[in-house]
């Protein structure tokens, strides 16, 4: 059995709203408190994802007790920029903890830091790690992304409130569409307002720690039931270039790894 390693920390108000907020015990800390090391808890460490637009980055980590986590993070060791919250969708402590944070700058450095409570009210916190996000992607369509702000008018199902489908065209990748366990055969439509020459295609999917909820190809149908793909998708989720026109868009999963498949962020490039 691992030794406790403890240390005593201040504990700010952001600290409170991370490591009381995001589950277990319901007594939040005091200011002379225990806080343990997150790394006698972690199986790895920490991963970080960064997307290839240099704009977000996910941090990946396993803990071997049932945790909830946030990851605070910022352009130098004072942090401040941001909290990014575990997005698995099972509402209480867990073992696989996925958190995007959204809002970065392409080819920056950026310092963060693993902290949360378990399901007895212990407190965790790491040690400040840093990572450097892509330069941008250069190789994506010059066109807008005119997907969002789409109007939804149809879905295959939405998890909850909090995973509709609208959060995939919101342009937000630390919000997601969830569907409520249609593996394959998860699909959404949306709506353009506008015939548009579309340039470019992506399907930035959801995951769940666990590997599953990941749409791995896709398909996009246009007006008239012409069927476009499949086409690349995944967590990366590359921009595919297309040369198709359409007004309402119908998006297909086809192959997946099960579950509550959905996405991210959908992207429609309109052509220059």
């Amino acid at each position: 059995m691992r030794s406790p390693l403890l240390f005593r920390l201040p504990v700010t108000a952001a600290a409170l709203v991370v490591l009381a907020g995001c589950g277990g015990s319901s007594a939040g800390p005091t200011a002379d408190q225990e806080v343990r090391a997150a790394e006698q808890v972690f199986d790895e460490a920490p991963v970080v994802v960064p997307d290839p637009s240099g704009t977000s980055a996910t941090v990946q980590v396993s803990t071997d007790i049932d945790m909830a986590c946030a990851v605070v993070f910022g352009r130098d060791e004072s942090l401040g920029e941001g909290i990014a919250t575990d997005t698995d969708m099972g509402g209480g402590p867990h073992t696989q903890h996925r958190a995007v944070m959204s809002g970065l700058e392409p080819d920056t450095e950026y310092w963060y830091r693993v902290q949360g409570s378990g399901a007895d009210g212990a407190l965790y916190r790491s040690e400040l790690m840093s990572f450097r996000t892509p330069a941008a992607d250069t190789a994506a369509p010059a066109g807008e992304n005119v997907a969002e702000g789409a109007d939804v008018v149809g879905v295959s199902s939405e998890f909850s409130d909090a995973f509709a489908a609208s959060r995939a065209v919101d342009g937000d990748l630390s919000t997601e569409w969830s569907s409520a366990g249609d593996g394959d055969d998860a699909w959404m439509t949306i709506d353009l307002g506008r015939q548009v020459r579309v340039a470019g295609l992506a399907l930035r999917s959801r995951s769940m720690g666990d590997g599953s909820s990941v749409v791995q190809t896709f398909t996009v149908t246009t007006d008239g039931g012409l069927v476009h793909g499949p086409f690349d998708a995944g967590t990366g989720g590359p921009v595919t270039e297309v040369d198709l026109i359409g007004r309402v868009l119908r998006i297909d999963a086809v192959q997946t790894t099960g579950g509550n498949t959905g996405a991210a962020e959908i992207e429609v490039y309109e052509a220059p």
